[in-house]
């Protein structure tokens, strides 16, 4: 029996209307072997925590750059813990502010990935800290 492939899911919250970033990312992903589901535009943390939940994902890639990271990944990681999901990995891109980083990690993000990461890095990353059931 094979190995199940790491399932990724890529969101984008809020009003944030722009993603070449996250589909750049969700083609670098599943060009590294991986299932990878794009939520699209505007997505809400419970909408992207039910999108997990419903696709069984590893990781939780979540694509910001609105300046609401601070609001909407706590919430996104509430979500995914009062589902069960404690073992997800999440993951935040896109325009953070140093001074934030830290306190992002606290409330439950893996990593964050700023604006000039390579695509490799990401998926190094995933590949290192996902052990896929």
């Amino acid at each position: 029996m094979s190995e199940r492939k790491i399932r990724v899911l890529v969101a984008k919250p809020g009003l944030d209307g722009h993603d070449r970033g996250a589909k750049i990312i969700a083609r670098a992903l599943r060009d590294a072997g991986m299932e990878v589901i794009y939520t699209g535009l505007r997505q809400t943390p419970e909408m992207i925590a039910a999108a997990a939940l419903q696709e069984d994902v590893d990781a939780v890639g979540i694509s910001i750059l609105s300046g609401a990271h601070k609001t909407l990944c706590p919430r996104i990681i509430d979500l995914l813990r009062e589902n069960g999901m404690d073992d997800t990995l999440v993951l935040v891109g896109g325009i953070v502010p140093n001074e934030d980083i830290e306190d992002l990690k606290q409330k439950g993000v893996s990593a964050v990935f700023l604006p000039g990461t390579s695509t490799e890095d990401i998926v190094n990353y995933i590949n290192e800290n996902v052990r896929p059931a």
